[in-house]
């Protein structure tokens, strides 16, 4: 017998009860899937922040000023608007 699937959220608690009974597969068994998933892509994003965490910190990335993002954001909007107008 499997260990009975409870959540304290009723949305998340109606959501795993209907997939459950959509796929017929146990809700534990989704759980624990949704958390081996989790925890793969929360493995991936460190590894990619480390990454790119590193090649700032070599040199190798050069970052942009805020103010300098923001004013090509603003160049860019001010000649869309020019465009349409």
């Amino acid at each position: 017998m499997g260990v009975q699937m409870h959540f304290s959220n009723p949305d998340i608690q109606a959501k795993l009860d209907q997939w459950a009974a959509d796929t017929g597969r146990p809700a534990e068994e989704l759980v624990e899937d949704v958390m081996t998933n989790y925890f793969d892509e929360l493995a991936e994003v460190r590894q990619t922040l480390d990454s790119r965490y590193d090649d700032v910190k070599s040199g190798k990335v050069k970052l942009v000023p805020v103010e300098e993002v923001r004013a090509y954001f603003r160049a860019k909007s001010a000649a869309r608007r020019s465009q349409n107008s």
